[in-house]
C-alpha cells in the first residue's frame, strides 16, 4: 500500500504553485496524495518566510505537527519544512527545530521526493539548491478549484527594496518562456479553468532577463486569444514597470479585468526613496491619475507600508493625502518590521510600535469608508459573477465579480431561481451590502 503524504501550503499564491509542483512530483513517485492529515504518512509544510507574523505562523505549524508525530496512536512518521523560511535561514532551522525530520530549500523544491523519502527512512536529509537557476517546467496538481487557476510567469525579483528579503531567499528575476506559460494556460483552460490569474513578485518585468526586453503586453495579447479563459486577472505590478503599452493593453482586451494590484508602498518621496521604490510621489500620484483616466471603471488594489525608518508625521500626512485623492477600492495596510539582512534593518530613527500601530489604524479606517462606498456603489447594477458554489449554511449562491481576488476580497451571495453551477459566470443584480459582501439575484 502506497505511503500516503499530506501538505500544508502558507503565504502567497506563488507558495501555493510551489506547492502544486512538489504534489505533483510526489504523486507521480508513486506516493497517495491525502487532504486528511490524520491519514498521513508524512506531512509537508510549505512555509512562508516574509515578515515575522509569517515565521511565527510556520513554526506554529511545524511544532504542532512534531508534536502529533510523537504522540503513541499516530500514523504520522516524517515532517518535512520545506519553502521559504527554510531557504532564508539555511543551517538554522535544524538546530532551532531538531525534531523535523528532513529540511529542503525552496530552492530545491524539484527534490521533494528525496527529501520525502529520506525523512520516512529516518535519514534527517537537508537539501538546497541554487536559488538564480532557471525555473524549471515542472506539473501541478491543482489546489485552486477548475474554474481558476494561477499561473506563475516568473521567479526572483532584482528590484532590491531596501526593507525585503525576497531576493535574497527567491533568487533573482528569472522568467519562464513564453511558450511555456501559454502551453500551461493551453491546458488549464482544457481543464475548464474560466480564470487565469498571472503572478511574480512583479509582473511588469516579465522578459527583462529572458529576451531582453519587458514581455507583459505581447504576452498578454497571447494568453487573451487562448479559448475557453474569460477572465485574466494581473496581480503584483509594481508601479515603476507600468507602460502605457501595458495600460492600453489592459484597456483594450475584453478579457483582462479591469483589476489591477499595484503595490505603492507608500507616497512620500523621502520614505520612497528610503524604500528604494524607483518611482517618485508625483510618478505614482501621476500613474494612478492615468489608470483612473485610461482603464475606465478600473478597481485598484495596494499595499501599504507604516512606520518605516524616518517617517515622521509629515511623511504619513502624504502617505494619507494620496489615499484619499486616488480613493484605491481595496488596499491592505502593514506595520513595518525589521527583516535581518535588509538595508533598512540598519536605518534610523526607527519609528516605536505604538505609533506604528496608530498609523496602520488611521490608514484602515480611511480605507473602510472607501470599501463600504466602493461597495455601494454596486447597489442596483448588474455584475457579472463567477460561481463559486453552494453556500448550505445562508442557503444561497456564492461568487466572486472582476473586482473580487480570491481569499483576499469579498464575495456576492445570490439567490438564483434556475440551475447554477460553480464555475458558470452569470449576471446578478446587486439588492445590497452585508458586512462588506454584495447581495443580490440571478438576473
Amino acid at each position: 500500500m502506497a505511503e500516503k503524504i499530506g501538505l500544508v501550503s502558507l503565504g502567497c499564491a506563488k507558495n501555493l504553485v510551489d506547492s502544486e509542483q512538489m504534489l505533483w512530483l510526489l504523486e507521480q513517485a508513486g506516493y497517495e496524495l491525502t487532504t486528511d492529515l490524520d491519514e498521513a504518512d508524512a506531512v509537508v509544510v510549505n512555509t512562508c518566510g516574509f515578515i515575522d507574523e509569517a515565521k511565527s505562523e510556520a513554526i506554529e505549524n511545524i511544532l504542532e505537527l512534531c508534536r502529533i508525530k510523537e504522540e503513541k496512536d499516530s500514523r504520522l512518521r516524517a515532517v518535512v519544512v520545506t519553502g521559504c523560511l527554510t531557504e532564508r535561514y539555511r543551517g538554522e532551522i535544524r538546530r532551532e527545530l531538531p525534531e523535523v525530520d528532513a529540511v529542503l530549500g525552496c530552492s530545491a523544491l524539484g527534490e521533494i521526493v528525496r527529501a520525502v523519502s529520506g525523512a520516512l527512512a529516518g535519514d534527517k536529509p537537508e537539501i538546497f539548491g541554487d536559488k538564480n537557476a532557471p525555473c524549471a517546467e515542472i506539473g501541478r496538481v491543482r489546489a485552486t478549484p477548475f474554474y481558476t487557476a494561477y499561473v506563475r510567469l516568473g521567479e526572483g525579483c532584482n528590484n532590491r527594496c531596501s526593507y525585503c528579503a525576497i531576493p535574497g531567499i527567491r533568487g533573482d528575476l528569472r522568467s519562464r518562456a513564453r511558450e511555456a506559460i501559454l502551453d500551461e494556460c493551453r491546458a488549464l483552460a482544457a481543464e475548464g479553468a474560466k480564470e487565469l490569474i498571472l503572478i511574480a513578485q512583479d509582473i511588469t518585468k516579465y522578459g527583462e532577463d529572458l529576451y531582453g526586453r519587458r514581455e507583459l503586453p505581447a504576452l498578454l495579447r497571447e494568453i487573451c486569444a487562448i479559448e475557453g479563459p474569460e477572465w485574466v486577472r494581473l496581480l503584483y505590478a509594481n508601479p515603476d514597470g507600468i507602460s502605457d503599452e501595458l495600460i492600453d493593453v489592459i484597456a483594450s482586451e475584453p478579457k483582462i479585468l479591469k483589476y489591477l494590484d499595484v503595490p505603492v508602498q507608500h507616497a512620500d518621496g523621502k520614505i520612497l526613496r528610503a524604500m528604494n521604490r524607483h518611482y517618485t510621489a508625483d510618478e505614482a500620484d501621476a500613474l494612478f491619475a492615468r489608470l483612473r483616466e485610461r482603464i475606465p471603471g478600473v478597481a485598484l488594489r495596494t499595499t501599504v507600508m507604516v512606520g518605516f525608518p524616518g517617517e515622521g508625521d509629515a511623511e504619513f500626512e502624504n502617505l494619507m493625502r494620496f489615499l484619499k485623492k486616488h480613493r484605491i477600492e481595496r488596499a491592505g495596510v502593514f506595520t513595518f518590521s525589521t527583516q535581518e539582512g535588509t538595508p533598512a534593518a540598519d536605518m534610523e530613527p526607527q519609528v516605536d510600535e505604538a505609533t506604528a500601530n496608530r498609523r496602520a489604524d488611521q490608514v484602515r479606517e480611511l480605507q473602510q469608508e472607501i470599501m463600504e462606498q466602493f461597495e455601494e456603489s454596486f447597489v442596483g447594477k448588474t455584475v457579472r459573477v463567477l460561481c463559486e458554489g453552494f453556500d448550505r449554511l445562508a442557503e444561497v449562491w456564492v461568487g466572486r465579480s472582476g473586482a473580487d481576488s480570491p481569499d483576499v476580497d469579498g464575495k456576492i451571495f445570490f439567490e438564483a431561481k434556475r440551475p447554477v453551477a460553480a464555475g458558470d459566470l452569470v449576471d446578478v443584480l446587486v439588492r445590497e451590502v452585508l458586512d462588506g459582501d454584495l447581495v443580490g439575484e440571478l438576473v
